[in-house]
C-alpha cells in the first residue's frame, strides 16, 4: 500500500528541470580569458604609452596584472565556498544574508549591470570598428554630425557629440553578429569560446613577435620621468648635506 502511494506521488509530481552543465573546465577557462582580454588592451596600450611619455607605462600593466590575479583568487575562493549558479548575485546575497541586506545588494548589482554590460559591449564594438578604419579609411567618413552644449547648475557646461560614420554601421553590425552567435545552446557557446580564444592568443603572439623583432633597448628601458625624479632627489640630497 505504501509503495503504491509512493509510485502515485512520483507520477503526479511535476518533472524537475535543471540547468544543462554544457560548459566544462576548458570552455569555462576560455570564456573567462576572452572576457578578461578583449579589445580594450589593444586600444589603451598606445594611449597610455603616449600619455606617459615613455616605457614607464608598463608599470600600470604590471600592477593591473597583480590586481587581476588577486581578483581571480577571490572569485576562486567564493566559487569553492558557495557553489551554484548566479555568480556575483549569489555571492552578494549569501554574504549579506538572503533575508537581510543581501536582497538589496544583489538587486542593485543586477540593476547596475543592466547599464554597465551594454556599455561594455558597445565600447568593444566601437574599438573594433576603429581598428577596421585603419584597413578601410573610408569608414571614417562622417555622414552626419551634431553637438549640444548644456549648462547644468553646479556642474558647468556639458558637451554631447553625435555623429554617424561608416564605422558606426560596422559597430552596429558587430553587436548584431554577437547577438546571433550567442542565441543558441550553451554547448555551442563552449566551442565558440575556444575558437575566439585561439584568435586572441594568436593576436597576442603576433604582437609579441612584432615587438621582439623590432626590439630597441634604448626605447624599452629609458624612463625619463623616473630618471628626472632620481636626479632631482640626488640634487636635493646633496644640497641638504651642504
Amino acid at each position: 500500500m505504501v509503495r503504491a502511494n509512493d509510485q502515485r506521488r512520483t507520477t503526479d509530481d511535476p518533472p524537475q528541470t535543471s540547468l544543462i552543465r554544457g560548459i566544462g573546465l576548458g570552455s569555462a577557462t576560455a570564456l573567462n580569458m576572452i572576457d578578461m582580454i578583449g579589445v580594450g588592451p589593444f586600444i589603451t596600450m598606445p594611449l597610455i604609452v603616449s600619455a606617459m611619455g615613455g616605457p614607464q607605462a608598463m608599470l600600470g600593466w604590471i600592477l593591473g596584472a597583480i590586481f587581476a590575479m588577486c581578483d581571480g583568487l577571490v572569485w576562486a575562493e567564493l566559487g569553492a565556498a558557495i557553489p551554484g549558479s548566479g555568480g556575483s548575485y549569489r555571492y552578494l546575497r549569501e554574504v549579506y544574508g538572503p533575508n537581510r541586506l543581501g536582497r538589496l545588494i544583489s538587486f542593485l548589482f543586477i540593476w547596475q549591470l543592466s547599464f554597465s554590460a551594454p556599455m561594455s559591449i558597445a565600447t568593444g564594438a566601437i574599438g573594433l570598428a576603429g581598428y577596421a578604419s585603419y584597413f578601410w579609411p573610408g569608414l571614417e567618413h562622417h555622414y552626419a554630425a551634431h553637438n549640444w552644449n548644456l549648462q547644468v547648475p553646479f556642474l558647468g557646461a556639458l558637451q554631447f557629440d553625435w555623429l554617424v560614420s561608416g564605422a558606426t554601421f560596422v559597430a552596429i553590425g558587430i553587436v548584431v553578429l554577437a547577438v546571433v552567435l550567442l542565441y543558441r545552446k550553451i554547448t555551442s557557446i563552449g566551442w565558440m569560446s575556444r575558437m575566439l580564444l585561439a584568435g586572441v592568443l594568436g593576436t597576442i603572439g603576433w604582437i609579441i613577435f612584432a615587438g621582439l623583432t623590432h626590439f630597441d633597448a634604448a626605447q624599452a628601458f629609458s624612463f625619463p620621468l623616473v630618471a628626472q625624479f632620481f636626479s632631482r632627489s640626488r640634487v636635493c640630497h646633496a644640497h641638504c648635506h651642504l
